[in-house]
């Protein structure tokens, strides 16, 4: 039998004791079959229940915890519910802490040194599946809303301080570009892997040949960059260690005090079924998930010989019920809705007159108002010619029951056929995620983008509630037939001449004869 690996897992802790009570939590279900764990941490706290949170966590596993006490300092630490303060000096007084820990794992001949940030929450594989990597030096991912109202980044990035999109040095990419780029390695990230990329932080194994080489998070002097963590990076790879990010168990951030409620159902549901070690567990385990109510939205017209039963075939494989609009539809329409979602509460409004060719706001807060009259918990809003791809369905009640947030964005893919979708300069909304799922909040305020075309779904002001990303897909199949793209250019063309709420060269190229097209690949 091989002997296990000698890991430290180390920590700089100035920390709320609520936060940290549920990162000692988390440590103490690490699965650690093939490893032999101690531990050492700075205590520099300012709250004293924290510090005798850290005794006692020394005393559930005497003989394996190090306690050093950081020099007092007049520095403070700030977090508030929009962000966390770091000025430059606290930024070097924990890199000088986080040098502290590396020089003990290299002097005490450690194979290897997890280093993470105390307001983290782990799953309980991720060092096993870090080490199993064999990487010298890897993160397990995280996402953060580094504002409130902004949408979950990974930690890690490609170039210099922050960039998340790719570029050469001789490209001049316009912010639209950029902002394709940015989610497009965001989507990437999103599948379970290992992935290198430029930097990383917070959550990271160092292993023992990266320290005896000596990588540090001592600063650059001729570098201005901000942040230890850039020039730790930065050092490595000057001593030939590339950077690599693991995301088959990411490590939810307990950011802000409002992420309290989601951190404890996520804890609840990845420590359910694990043991701990050693210790009184600190949260309680969940008897049951909640099942989650899912309405969905649409509004039709005329789209009996398009694909509404394939549609509403698909939809009804996990929807509780349905809110239908039937926008002046002459044709069978409505036949098609009651017999393909027969058996599933479906609730159908009938305009005598289409208003979607007048003014598509008006429709979409009809949609909405009837939708809401309903109670409903998770409204599923989309159009006639949108489907998820074959995996959702059976993960879609899973998915949102772990999720505390409230808007669930995906991407979409304009398929120009069954089997292949467009991408080029004019076609490529599946590098940006859009919100197609959103938890009904009856306090909230509700606004819309006052226009008559392209005014959007949902209520314009959604994203003042908290979001996440799924990595399922949505395929928009409204595009996939040349008839169809006859009838969207002359629409088009009728109601927005002058492309005042669209583009332009999008509306021109429709009929492009000779489009780039991908394959679609479940």
């Amino acid at each position: 039998m091989s002997e296990k690996l000698r890991i430290l897992i180390g920590s700089p802790i100035c920390q709320k004791p609520d936060v940290l009570r549920m990162f000692f939590f988390s440590l103490e279900r690490l699965v650690s079959k093939t490893t032999a764990i101690d531990y050492y941490f700075i205590d520099d706290n300012t709250d004293p229940a924290s510090s005798r949170m850290l005794q006692n966590f020394a005393r559930r596993h005497a003989g394996h915890v190090e306690i050093v006490s950081a020099q007092k300092s007049n520095l403070e630490y700030v977090c508030d519910e929009t962000t966390h303060f770091w000025t430059d000096d606290l930024v070097w007084k924990v890199a000088g802490f986080k040098d502290q820990i590396m020089n003990h794992a290299r002097q005490s001949g450690y194979d290897g040194l997890f280093l993470v940030d105390s307001d983290l929450l782990l799953q309980p594989q991720t060092l096993e599946v870090l080490l199993a990597s064999e990487k010298d030096i890897i993160s397990e991912i995280f996402w953060t809303s580094w504002t409130p109202i902004s949408l979950p980044a990974p930690q890690v990035w490609l170039i210099d301080e922050y960039t998340q999109y790719e570029s050469s040095r001789t490209e001049h990419l316009t912010p639209e570009e950029q902002y394709l780029r940015k989610y497009s390695f965001f989507g990437k990230l999103r599948v379970p892997g290992v992935h290198e990329v430029g930097g990383l932080g917070a959550c990271t194994l160092i292993r023992k040949k990266a320290l005896e080489a000596g990588v540090s998070f001592e600063r650059i002097k001729n570098l201005s960059f901000w942040g230890e963590d850039r020039h730790f990076c930065i050092r490595a790879q000057a001593l030939g260690f590339s950077l690599f990010v693991d995301t088959h168990h990411p490590a939810f951030h307990l950011y802000r005090e409002a992420d309290f409620s989601e951190a404890t159902t996520w804890m609840r549901q990845i420590h359910r079924a694990t043991p701990i070690r050693n210790g009184t567990p600190a949260v309680s385990a969940a008897k049951s998930t909640p099942r989650p109510k899912i309405t969905l939205s649409m509004v039709i017209h005329n789209e009996a010989d398009k694909h509404l039963a394939y549609v509403l075939s698909k939809h009804r494989e996990y929807i509780d019920e349905a809110v239908i609009i039937d926008d002046g539809s002459t044709d069978n329409s409505l036949e098609i809705c009651h017999e393909v979602l027969k058996g599933i509460p479906l609730h159908l409004v009938k305009n005598t007159t289409s208003q979607f060719a007048h003014n598509e706001v008006d429709l979409r807060k009809q949609q909405w108002q009837e939708t809401i009259k309903f109670e409903p918990e998770w409204i599923v809003n989309m159009d006639a010619d949108e489907v998820f791809e074959d995996g959702f369905p059976p993960n879609a009640r899973a998915l949102l029951a772990s999720e505390a947030r409230d808007v669930c964005c995906f991407r979409l893919y304009d398929m120009w056929s069954d089997s292949h979708y467009r991408e080029d300069p004019y076609w490529h909304a599946h590098g940006i995620y859009r919100p197609f799922i959103l938890r009904y909040r009856p306090n909230h305020r509700y606004t819309w983008k006052e226009q008559p075309l392209h005014c959007g779904r949902f209520p314009s002001n959604i994203f003042e509630l908290p979001s996440f990303l799924s990595y399922f897909r949505v395929k928009h199949l409204g595009w996939a037939s040349d008839s169809i793209r006859q009838e969207k250019y002359a629409r088009y063309k009728r109601l927005d001449p002058s492309a005042a709420y669209g583009w332009k060269e999008q509306y021109e190229s429709i009929l492009d004869p000779e489009p780039h097209l991908v394959a679609w690949r479940e």
